[in-house]
């Protein structure tokens, strides 16, 4: 349950930084910060699946 979860935030802040050091204003670093914990979140729910399943 962690893998999404900490998906989520690193894409998060990942998102904003990568705004930010392109000059975005604050409406720009929310989008970023949105879609790159979206992006984030889902690769860490199929990090999650893909490890769960190997185990059982």
């Amino acid at each position: 349950m962690i893998y999404p979860l900490s998906g989520l935030l690193f894409g998060a802040v990942l998102g904003a930084w990568r705004a930010k050091s392109r000059g975005g204003k604050l409406f720009d670093m929310l989008q970023w910060a949105a879609v790159f914990a979206i992006i984030f979140g889902i690769l860490g729910m199929f990090l999650l699946i893909i490890i769960e399943r190997s185990l059982t």
